[in-house]
């Protein structure tokens, strides 16, 4: 047994932690450099050479491999397959398919207007629409590369949890009349889809990468530097004393931060990798990524564009409800996951 552990454990260093890439960077710095990597300036050089290689290069062959299974549910299938189903199992599902969506929260709005557009059910297209930017298959490992596998799994569960449950809320409060009219007015023509080929779905994924890279590189980029930054620059006690575990305010204080901010997951991990390297508490780091995912405000204005203020409150409070109680569950609980 012990035997397996340990291979599955190398395993995960080589192709997820890239602890080789690690030391490449690190003889870098040093060698060539002349910088040592226990000091700020080149610990901050090797933390954004590493992170931000390491994320692009797991980004680009997992958005491949998912976009490669997204090309069997165009969105005229996903709303077929939606369709076929009511009460809490299709708010479950909708915030399944989120899942297999790598968008952020802007660009699933459409999808989300063409959805309610469709006649599906707006609790369903809201499970969606929360799940959507907040968790995705892609997440599952990039989460596992920089912490391990129980916070991957636990963070993409409680994802689909919210996502559910917020979902089936909007459901029962019977809101539809709060979805601008304009929306239920954009009826969509059915069209056959031709099958694609096994060349054409290759295409759609490398086209995917592209285009998905291209969207996200500069958050990406971004959020290392933020995170090289509270990894080398800022004092420990400062950040612990403000979202520490022992300060109750920490969860809403990291929610409060992030909900300004436009990024998807990628670019908030390097971020969360620093805040749990200096001691914050994982629910506290988990509040964060949600707010910023799923509560940004650039997609709350958008998402304004398309419902009334009243559907946008219950929404947004739904959402901010949910994070702040898994992000106080979790760090009770942090002792089961780090």
């Amino acid at each position: 047994m012990e035997g397996i552990k340990a291979f599955f454990s190398g395993l995960n260093d080589i192709l997820l932690k890239m602890t080789w890439l690690s030391d490449l960077f690190r003889r870098l710095v040093e060698d060539v450099f002349g910088l040592s990597v226990e000091e700020r300036i080149g610990g901050s050089i090797h933390f954004f050479l590493y992170d931000t290689v390491k994320i692009f290069l797991l980004l680009s062959a997992l958005i491949f491999t998912v976009s490669y299974i997204q090309s069997f549910f165009p969105p005229e299938r996903t709303r077929a397959i939606l369709g076929r189903f009511n009460g809490v199992g299709a708010n479950l599902l909708g915030a399944l398919l989120g899942t297999i969506t790598p968008f952020c929260s802007c660009s699933s709005i459409p999808l989300f207007i063409g959805f309610t557009s469709a006649g599906l059910p707006i609790g369903v297209t809201f499970s969606f629409l929360i799940s959507s930017p907040l968790v995705d298959l892609a997440s599952i490992l990039l989460l596992a590369s920089i912490f391990n596998w129980r916070i991957a799994l636990a963070y993409v569960v409680v994802g689909i949890v919210l996502a559910t449950i917020g979902g089936t809320l909007i459901s029962k409060l019977k809101l539809e009349k709060h979805v601008e009219p304009f929306v239920y007015a954009n009826k969509l023509t059915e069209v056959d889809m031709p099958e694609q080929t096994f060349r054409d779905r290759l295409l759609f994924a490398r086209d995917q990468v592209r285009d998905i890279v291209h969207k996200v590189w500069l958050y990406v980029l971004i959020g290392v530097g933020i995170g090289a930054a509270i990894h080398n620059w800022i004092p420990e006690d400062l950040i612990t004393a403000v979202l520490g575990s022992s300060n109750f305010f920490s969860v809403p204080l990291a929610t409060l931060a992030g909900a300004p901010m436009y990024a998807d997951i990628f670019g908030t991990l390097p971020i969360a990798e620093a805040l749990v390297g200096k001691g914050v508490g994982i629910g506290t780091v988990l509040a964060f990524m949600m707010a910023v995912t799923a509560l940004s405000l650039p997609s709350m204005v958008l998402l304004k564009k398309v419902v009334k203020t009243k559907l946008l409150v219950i929404f947004a409070g739904i959402v901010l409800v949910g994070i702040l109680v898994i992000g106080y569950t979790f760090n009770a609980l942090s002792y089961l996951l780090i």
